[in-house]
Order: C-alpha cells, then structure tokens, then sequence
C-alpha cells in the first residue's frame, strides 16, 4: 500500500492548486483523475465555452462594421474547423496541468478513486492507498431531467463534440449555462428556443439584469419563453420535438438541457455525510464527517466558480502543510460574469437584498445606447447598477449587462474589496469617451 501525505481525489483547478501547493511545501502528494487533467474548467466548461463565445461574436462584429463604412460579403462559418481548434487548445492546457503536476513531483494516478474511510483511498484498479490527508475535489456533473425522452437531450458537456453546427436548438433552463450557449449557437447562426420553467431568468441575479438579458436576447430573435415547463421530448425521423405542459411543441435539431449542474460525490462513496442538495458536508475549514478528510470546489455546492475552488485549494494545503492557523479567504465579494451577449457581470449586493437588510439603500442606474451601436445602427445596449448604502455611503453591489462587462466589472470588484464610497466613485475623473465612465458619473438614485 503506497502512503502519501496528500492524497488529491479529482485533477480538477482546485484540485490541482492543492497538490502543488501541498508539494511545493514538502509533502509526498498524489492526485486521481478518471477524465482529464484540467477538470471543468479546462476540458469542457469555462475555456472552451469562451471561445465559443468568441467565435460566436464575430457576426455581429461584421455586421456592425457596415455601419462603419465597411463592405461586407457573404460570412460563412466552419463548425469542424473551430470545434477542433478548440480541442487543440484544451489539449495544450491539459499538457501544461499535467507538465506542472510532474514538474511538482506530485504522482497522478489516470482513474478513479473512492474515499473508504478516513485515511484510506481505493482505486478503481483496486489499489489501496493511505494518506494522511485526503482531499476530495470531483466538482460537478450536469443535472438530469426527470421527465420522458430526457435521453435525447445533450448536456454543455457534448457541445464541444457535435459533428455539426445544429440549424435549430431548443435550450431547456434559464441560468447561466443555458443563456451562454443560447447566446453561442443564436450568434453562429442557430435559430434558438429558450423554455423556462421560471418568471425570470438568471435567479438570484439583479432583477435589472434578469430584464435586461431577457429583453436582449428577444431583441436578438431568441425565442424566449418563461414560464414554460417541459413535459416531454420525442424523437421525430429528422430532429426532436419538445412539448410543454401546456402542450405546445417547440422542434429542434438538438435539445440541450441546461438546467444546471449537481455535485459529483461519487468518491464519497458513502463513506462521507451530504447536505440535503446533495453536496459533501464541510466546515468552515472544509473538514468533512470524516477525520482528516476534506472537500473544496463544486462537490461542496457553495460557490461553483474556479476562481474560488482555486483558493479553496491554496489555503487548505497551506492549513495543513505549512500556515496552521491561517485565516480561510473571504468570499463574501465575489465578482462573477454571465458570458452571454451581451455579457453580465456582477459583484456584491442585489438591489433586492440591500433592501431587505438595510434601511436606507440608494439605487443609481445608467440605460443608454452605447456610442459603437449608435453608428452601426444596431439595438445594443448597456445597463449598468450601483446600490449603496446611504448611512454609509458604502457601495454595496455593481451590476452590469453590456459589452466587456466583465472586465470592467473585475476592476469594481478591487475597488468594493477596499470598502469604496460613492463619493470616492463621484471624486473620480471620468475617462471619455467609455462606456465604464457611467459609473463614476452616475448622480440620481431612487
């Protein structure tokens, strides 16, 4: 039986933030990955889906230019040449993860492993291994739908691989991942369906932006329906029919279920205690039911961002090999994004919930037509949010649905981090002409 300090279950981004970390710290690690090095993130979630995005962009980009002054021809895109330019690219990343697993020393076993009890891990192999410590760090699989003829459904998972550009999709879901990839195959030239069982999409998001991506994507020729739940799906001799409770049909060449993710515990096996959603129980220090074993990332059902798992996976390793006693990060101002089109991007408080805590909030918004789409002629827009405290004066959330989003939305995330006031944003000079100067020139509220 091998032993090891640190025995990683998942080669995942947290995952793998914790074994070099662990090893760059003097311990004897080992990391199991049934899949591919990279998890998600890498193999099929955020990388890949980004230059999805991307891709996706590029036709209203020519469209726009024609406003500008430039002749456009005919605009064709190839599926196969950029689904396998994006397998290229993930397969580049998963070379430099396992390039920096071998280059920290940290052993990697290519299959499964199961968690048996407290400093025991049993491969799918059969092996037995013991470990000091454990972590377990499997992320998220996608959530199946429960209803008939599910199984002619994909998932995000399978985009990636589809011989074909689809010339119709339905989408089923209304969170992030069924508006991204709604947004990718509408602007790859898809004619897309959106059914929603919800009044509104995005929940748990600003309801500004909620309104804001909906009433884009009709703007766009999205099909969006709310308030539509999904009763069945059937095969047709060419394409799927999706029918609601209401018994309408919707018909699509690919029906994409997209109504979330759920944790993947499979190495639990049992042997470790769940919360009612099913994610792996832990405490404040990831500490699981079991002595010495532990659970950061997507498996824990807090918050499935990489970013978070990443230094989720930092600070364990350093807890345990190197910084006892050191301070878990602080998670209460995270900036996340939405990378539809038009992007969203969000950091702190809703305007809901300053409102149901605090007694005095301002609101200050900003709805314009930007000046690009003002000359292309186009409908875009930019929706942009500030909620602040007014006894405080603190700014408590920022919001936004616009182009570059995201970026401009990371930069107000350092700022709140820092505890900014509106009157340090009013103090500050504004750069013009930009879209993110909005922010520093907003002066009434509600």
């Amino acid at each position: 039986m091998d032993n090891f300090d640190l025995f990683v279950v998942g080669a995942g981004s947290g995952g793998v933030r914790a074994a070099r970390t662990a090893a760059a710290l003097g311990a004897r690690v080992a990391i199991a990955e049934q899949s591919r090095v990279g998890g998600t993130c890498v193999i099929r979630g955020c990388v890949p889906k980004k230059l999805l995005v991307t891709a996706s962009r590029f036709r209203s980009e020519a469209t726009d230019a024609i406003g500008f002054g430039w002749g456009v021809g005919g605009i064709d895109h190839n599926w196969s040449a950029l689904r396998d330019r994006i397998g290229d690219e993930v397969g580049r990343l998963e070379g430099l993860y396992r390039k920096g697993l071998d280059g920290s020393r940290v052993t990697i076993f290519d299959e499964q492993a199961a968690v048996e009890g407290a400093g025991r891990v049993r491969l799918a192999s059969g092996q037995a291994i013991s470990a000091k410590h454990i972590v377990v760090a499997t992320g998220a699989m996608p959530a199946p739908l429960d209803i008939p003829g599910a199984e002619h459904c994909i998932t995000s998972d399978d985009v990636f691989a589809l011989p074909d550009l689809p010339a119709r999709v339905v989408v089923i879901g209304g969170g992030y991942i069924a508006l991204e990839f709604a947004g990718i195959f509408k602007g790859l030239g898809a004619h897309v369906t959106v059914l929603h069982r919800g009044a509104s999409v995005l929940r748990g998001f600003d309801r500004d932006i909620q309104s804001g991506i909906a009433s884009a994507y009709l703007e766009q020729g999205i099909d969006m329906r709310l308030n539509t739940k999904v009763h069945h799906i059937e095969a047709l001799p060419a394409g799927y029919r999706v029918t609601d409770q209401a018994g309408a049909a919707y018909e699509g060449d690919v029906v994409l279920n997209a109504t979330g993710r759920r944790p993947n515990t499979k190495a639990a096996a049992g042997a470790l205690v769940l919360t009612p959603s099913g994610a792996i129980d832990v405490d404040e220090r990831y500490a699981t039911s079991l002595e010495r074993v532990y659970a950061i990332g997507d498996a824990i059902g807090q918050l499935n961002l990489t970013p978070v798992a990443i230094r989720q996976g930092q600070w364990l390793a350093e807890s345990l090999f190197g910084k006892a006693g050191s301070r878990a990060p602080d998670f209460r101002l995270v900036p996340t994004a939405v990378f539809s089109t038009p992007e969203i991007a969000s950091v702190g408080m809703t305007e809901r919930e300053a409102r149901t805590t605090l007694a005095d909030v301002a609101v200050y918004r900003a709805n314009f037509r930007p000046l690009r789409a003002a000359v292309a002629g186009s409908a875009e827009r930019v929706m942009m949010k500030l909620v602040v405290d007014q006894r405080s004066d603190r700014v408590l959330g920022m919001h936004m649905v616009g182009r570059d989003a995201a970026e401009i939305i990371q930069m107000g995330a350092i700022s709140m981090q820092r505890g900014i006031t509106k009157h340090e944003f009013d103090q500050t000079v504004a750069l013009h002409p930009s879209v993110a100067e909005e922010f520093v020139t907003m002066r009434s509220h509600d």
